[in-house]
């Protein structure tokens, strides 16, 4: 046995963005990017750990709407265009750069990783990377699970109950659809949770959760164990909190890994520093400058003098923090085992983005952790199905509510700057349950169509995004006239739907710039999930 489990869990997820309507659109970049910094990287990471023997085990869960981009064959056109302009970039800089020592090795490097990943994505997966991740799924050591359909803050939504049932049973339909199998797990937005939130996730066959620490230390009965063994909720689905040291190692950029200043800077990018007429062909057509992903310098300390990237030291650097993580878990499983007398489980979630894309060496990082951790005994990886097989009898308590939001709660997806969205979230469910009573078997296909899309428009509504940007003044403008189109759209369907003239162009047109959840069935809101 050893002293300790960790359970290593990445949550992937970006909003849903895909504006057919336009030839370009910005927001679109956010999916490219972590493309080629995150999720084909990983894939490429974990398919090599598996090669090279590596045991090793890693929780991921893959939102909806981020599979659905994925799979899109307009944004996987979109995303080669995105590839080629940058790849054509870097070669660019090579020629640039020729005579600096320092920088033209960087953009060498930047080129030569594009070429990997065209390689990786093109013709190793086929550009379908939901099937890579499910090929890796099915090699035991990766662990997928869900999180809600449209990423939606499901306490916002906790005195609408159909609203959470569906954004709940509309995920596990559209995992299962995709991955052929039933979720066992599901990662709650933000940590977000209520009372009762755990009977409806047990309502569609979820086994286990993860929650922010002060949910399960605040839960009553106090657990015996604190954060250190999953306990079961009342409706008998587990119950996994976040261990804040390895959070606070990890996450911080501050206390974290991810300042030290020998790693690269995420804010210093060539988009912004190379004169307009040379770089205007790479950045927005309008003119307006953006980052390219080429960034030539460290972190080097507070202020704007910033130093050049020097890649082989950041390397030795990310090895030496994964070397200081695995020392710090063994001491923290050693310490709790000794005290309890069990293996204590160090539950890390982290976004997945991070590694990456806002931490450039995080994967490295990834990699030397994993490969470090299986060269030693005193703490091994687990997945969470895997512990539960052989941990079957625990604690019973009744969470508390919490997020890892922001002061522990909801603050940050109910504010002033966006509370104003709430009521719209509440009216547009408790119309979408009127249809759903009002019209029990739509024959007529566009009557029917129209009831979908109304669904369809209220999930994407619910989307925990928009106001995390409105709150955060992270693309504000572009959140608010999402949330905004949304709102407006249901409610012009509600309007044809109860009276109003039937206008099938608009209903088409509302399809065409959605294609999320081609299941989904007006007639399912407010119902569970029913495995097979």
């Amino acid at each position: 046995m050893p002293k300790g489990y960790l359970l290593l869990l990445l949550h992937a997820h970006l909003p849903y963005v895909r504006h057919p309507e336009h030839e370009y659109f910005l927001e679109e970049n956010w999916l490219y990017e972590t493309l080629i910094e995150t999720y084909i990287p990983l894939a490429g990471l974990l398919e090599r750990l598996i090669d090279d023997g590596v045991d090793f085990r890693l929780s991921l869960s893959l939102s909806p709407t981020l599979l659905a981009m994925f799979d899109d064959p307009l944004l996987r056109e979109r995303f080669m265009g995105y590839l080629d302009r940058t790849s054509e970039l870097t070669e660019r800089e090579i020629s640039r750069t020729k005579n600096d020592s320092r920088i033209r090795p960087l953009a060498e490097m930047y080129n030569e990783n594009l070429n990997r990943i065209r390689r990786l994505y093109v013709e190793r997966y086929g550009s379908d990377l939901s099937s890579a991740f499910l090929r890796l799924a099915d090699t035991g050591n990766v662990e997928l699970i869900t999180t809600s359909a449209t990423h939606a803050y499901l306490p916002n939504l906790s005195v609408m109950p159909d609203a959470v049932r569906t954004q709940i049973a509309t995920a596990c339909r559209d995992y299962e659809r995709r991955l052929l199998r039933p979720p066992r797990g599901m990662w709650l937005p933000e940590c977000g949770y209520y009372e009762g939130l755990d009977s409806m996730l047990k309502e569609s066959g979820i086994e286990y959760f993860f929650l922010e620490s002060h949910g399960l230390l605040h839960a009553s009965p106090a657990p015996k164990y604190g954060v250190f063994m999953p306990v079961r909720s009342a409706s008998g689905a587990a119950v996994f909190a976040r261990d804040k040291a390895s959070a606070m190692q990890v996450w911080s950029s501050k206390a974290g890994y991810p300042g030290d200043p020998d790693y690269r800077e995420f804010y210093r990018d060539i988009g912004f520093d190379l004169p307009l007429k040379y770089i205007r062909p790479y950045i927005h057509p309008d003119g307006i400058r953006i980052p390219t992903g080429i960034k030539y310098h460290r972190i080097t300390g507070r202020g704007a003098g910033k130093r050049p990237y020097e890649r082989g030291k950041a390397v030795k650097k990310a090895k030496l923090h994964a070397e200081d993580f695995i020392r710090k878990k063994q001491a923290e499983a050693g310490r709790l085992n000794e005290s309890y007398g069990f293996s204590p489980v160090l539950t890390a979630p982290y976004d997945a983005e991070l590694f990456g894309h806002w931490w450039f060496e995080g994967i490295d990082w990834l990699e030397f952790l994993l490969r470090g951790l299986d060269a030693q005994d005193e703490i091994k990886t687990i997945t969470p199905s895997e512990y539960l097989a052989d941990n079957p009898a625990l604690q019973t308590v009744s969470p508390s509510a919490s997020s890892w939001g922001k002061g522990g709660y909801g603050s940050t997806w109910c504010s002033e700057r966006n509370n104003w969205a709430i009521r719209h979230l509440h009216a547009a469910s408790e119309r979408m349950k009127g249809l759903s009573l009002r019209f029990p078997e739509a024959k007529d296909p566009l009557l029917k169509k129209a009831l979908n899309q109304a669904l369809r428009e209220l999930l994407l509504m619910e989307a925990s995004d928009w106001p995390f940007m409105i709150e955060r003044r992270t693309s504000p403008h572009y959140a608010e006239d999402r949330l905004i189109g949304h709102i407006n759209n249901f409610n012009r369907l509600y309007g044809m739907l109860t009276g109003g003239a039937m206008d099938s162009g608009l209903v088409s047109e509302m399809e065409r710039k959605t294609r999320l959840f081609p299941f989904l069935d007006y007639r399912d809101y407010g119902r569970s999930f029913s495995k097979g």
